[in-house]
């Protein structure tokens, strides 16, 4: 394989789409020879080229199935180099688990190289039987926004990302309730096919004592304000892979609430100082300590590992170990 793929991205708003954008400009900072391709001109060059795509399957298909025929087919033709989001794991439930532990196994068989975003994602393709294979780790860069300042909280608890089932809008939403705390705010909007679930779960959060503001979509100055203004910042997935809105936080100068699991873990250990993680009994009480002492909503850092530049220099070495 050339240790300088062609970097193939997607248009649209999804979130993988956005980081697979981002990623490729980061990549082309650091070196200027490497090029992208849209996914809709990828006939247009030349067909030997390598590529590096990033998959998961609602980005590639209309089902995990149909997401990996697309992309065996396309590792058929010429080589192809993959980073691996939003990977199987039990909260997929009886019925997709295993379509999508199928589609993924067959998508890191057919690359030449296979990368994800997590130590806790590479033991994730081990323990759901995806992939055994080496794989590399590249952790989700923070791009720190250091001359932000502090804004008034507005007295919200804050959950942000896309809204879906398992994204821990719920679990927030208790915590809320328990701390004596009446508003949160739903930092986005609801992922395509969940829309009526987001309206459920406002409803359910207003049986507790808690208004929900939704704000919909927001451009990347808006959601940066909003998310400096929620007094405080929760994290409380259920389905835990790589968290873009945890980057998101910590790049925003917060200091998130985070339930405690391997993925947050991992984080605290890359960037410390930055959120406090939690077991779940623990999270209303937290909640209620980070609402009365806002100062530790805020981590004050002003470097941190894995910036952009970095995890695009790790992505260029990777690919050099490649070709070797």
């Amino acid at each position: 394989m050339s240790a300088a793929p062609l970097l193939l991205v997607h248009a649209g708003t999804h979130g993988v789409a956005i980081y697979g954008r981002e990623m490729a400009s980061a990549v082309r900072a650091q070196e200027p020879s490497i090029r992208t391709i849209d996914a809709a001109d990828l006939d247009a060059t030349p067909a030997d080229a390598a590529l590096h795509v990033h998959f998961t399957d609602r980005l590639w298909g209309d089902s995990p199935e149909q997401a990996s025929q697309a992309f065996t087919a396309l590792a058929a033709r010429r080589p192809v180099s993959v980073t691996l989001h939003d990977v199987p794991q039990a909260s997929d439930g009886e019925r997709n688990l295993p379509r999508r532990r199928e589609a993924y196994a067959a998508v890191a068989a057919a690359a030449r190289g296979v990368a994800v975003n997590s130590d806790h994602e590479r033991a994730l393709l081990r323990e759901e039987g995806v992939w055994s294979g080496p794989a590399a780790s590249i952790p989700l860069p923070v791009d720190l926004e250091t001359d932000a300042g502090r804004i008034p909280t507005d007295g919200s608890v804050g959950v942000l990302g896309y809204f879906y089932p398992g994204k821990g809008h719920d679990e927030a939403a208790r915590a809320a309730a328990q701390a004596g705390i009446g508003r949160m705010t739903v930092l986005g909007r609801a992922s395509e096919g969940h829309a009526a679930e987001l309206e459920d779960f406002v409803r359910r959060a207003g049986a507790l004592g808690v208004e929900v503001e939704v704000t919909g979509w927001l451009d990347d100055a808006e959601i940066a304000r909003r998310g400096r203004a929620v007094s405080v910042p929760v994290i409380a997935h259920r389905h835990v892979s790589a968290s873009g809105s945890l980057a998101s936080w910590i790049g925003w100068g917060r200091r998130p609430v985070a339930v405690r699991n391997r993925y947050m873990d991992e984080m605290a250990t890359l960037r410390p100082g930055t959120l406090h993680t939690v077991d779940e009994p623990e999270l209303a009480v937290a909640v209620r300590r980070a609402f009365e002492h806002p100062e530790s909503t805020w981590h004050g850092l002003t470097r941190l590992p894995m910036s952009w530049p970095e995890a695009a220099e790790a992505y260029v070495r990777w690919w050099r170990g490649l070709a070797r």
